[in-house]
């Protein structure tokens, strides 16, 4: 499609006015700089936007928002970037379709011969600092392993630290992955990480189709991959309304395959691959050129976002998924000391995600010696005491049952003879007990 936006030099001409360096542009936004924009929107729109059909209604709308002037008293260049993306998401929303007002990224891009290199270690460097995403890795009690993961990172570099993360968490029984705060990345990374999820033989994970239909991407499980799988582990993925892009595919991917137990909210919805290039001086956009399909559901997330298994807000998601881990684990028959120790888990994690509150008059009740032990009331709540040992805070659990923060494989169960509580015992998660009577 041809446009001619006639009366107007589709040129780049700043404002006039004194002369100015990259570090401080003119900020003033004139007529033959929005027409170049459009212009150089439509353009890409018709030569890779995935759906030539909408295409012609983006490009429609914006070449009429420009002649009938609705764009000619708009100064500032955010808010024009802002208005431009907001009547496109008005035709057909697609939230990886935007335009954005960035000329320092547009010199960096349009010299990217000369400062490659510079350009790749800065980008490398913000990287490295947030270790690629890997933001916090750790095991949980009741062997449960906990990735909080931020971005599906395109450095070379974030493979051996996945790598490193997997291998670390290879010993647990289950994995909660944390992608709350996730708004995508590479596909590619995420291709690598499902892939310690699923054994062999090779899984197809997901494929990219393109304004050329004959062009196809596909993604599949490695069939090597550095350290152990970890394709037994119980696996729950902790979502978000932010959880974006990448992120979603991950959640998708395994959810479709019936890997995951997804957790959370309903995902942003954004399915589609982009790039950002280059539309003026000053003006850049992130354009969808590939959309994914799912080999199982033969669709994606585009704009629905992806349903929790599990739906609860933001704030609850994980511990209602280490509740479901540990409640998971604690069924597992065969074992009688491991049923055992993932109960015990399973009773703490429930009782985290529904805690018991008992009035000052109830907890009175407990208060007292037994044997070595002492119970007493400060600030309403119960402390406990071992004779030559520190006080730690009582946790109720439960009408007479109390746990510990620290240590948390012990606890302790108040026994009553008829409305009075008698003695105390202590419990472990392997069966040891020991009980005094109150003095």
């Amino acid at each position: 499609m041809t446009r001619r936006f006639h009366g107007v030099a589709i040129l780049l001409i700043f404002v006039c006015g004194p002369s100015f360096s990259q570090e401080n542009p003119v900020t003033v936004l004139g007529p033959e700089e929005r027409a170049a924009v459009i212009e150089a929107i439509c353009e890409n729109l018709e030569q890779d936007y995935i759906f030539p059909d909408i295409t012609e209604r983006y490009v429609q709308t914006l070449t009429e928002n420009l002649r009938s002037g609705i764009y000619g008293e708009i100064d500032d260049p955010q808010e024009f970037a802002g208005a431009i993306t907001r009547d496109l998401a008005r035709v057909h929303e697609d939230r990886h379709l935007r335009v954005q007002f960035d000329p320092e990224w547009v010199a960096e891009e349009r010299n990217r011969k000369e400062l490659e290199q510079e350009a790749i270690e800065r980008k490398g460097w913000r990287a490295h600092t947030t270790n690629y995403g890997f933001e916090k890795i750790e095991i949980l009690p009741g062997n449960i392993g906990y990735l909080e993961l931020n971005s599906f990172s395109y450095e070379p570099d974030a493979y051996e630290v996945a790598a490193g993360a997997m291998s670390f968490l290879a010993n647990t029984d289950a994995l909660i992955v944390d992608l709350r705060s996730n708004g995508g990345g590479s596909p590619e990374m995420v291709q690598f990480l499902c892939s310690y999820f699923l054994e062999n033989p090779r899984k197809h994970l997901n494929s990219f189709t393109y304004r050329d239909p004959g062009k196809l991407t596909q993604y599949w499980t490695y069939t090597y991959l550095p350290g152990r799988r970890l394709g037994d582990v119980k696996l729950f993925v902790l979502t978000s309304e932010n959880t974006f892009s990448a992120a979603e595919e991950f959640a998708y991917n395994l959810k479709s395959l019936q890997r995951a137990v997804v957790v959370g909210e309903t995902t942003g919805g954004g399915a589609h691959d982009n790039r950002f290039v280059v539309l003026t001086d000053r003006f850049m956009m992130s354009l969808p050129f590939a959309r994914a399909v799912n080999p199982v559901t033969q669709d994606n997330w585009e704009e629905v976002g992806v349903e929790p298994d599990v739906t609860v807000a933001r704030d609850m998601a994980l511990r209602t998924a280490l509740a479901l881990a540990s409640a998971s684990l604690a069924e597992i028959e065969g074992q009688p000391y491991v049923e055992a120790f993932h109960t015990w888990y399973r009773d703490i994690y429930e009782s985290e995600l529904h805690p018991t509150s008992l009035n000052e008059s109830a907890l009175q009740a407990y208060i007292g010696t037994y044997g070595p032990r002492t119970i007493t009331l400060e600030d309403g709540a119960l402390f406990y005491q071992r004779q030559g040992r520190s006080k730690m805070k009582m946790i109720p659990m439960g009408l007479g049952l109390f746990r510990f923060e620290e240590p948390d494989w012990f606890r302790l169960r108040f026994l009553k003879e008829g409305d009075n509580i008698v003695a105390v015992e202590g419990l472990t998660p392997d069966g040891r007990n020991d009980i005094h009577t109150r003095d």
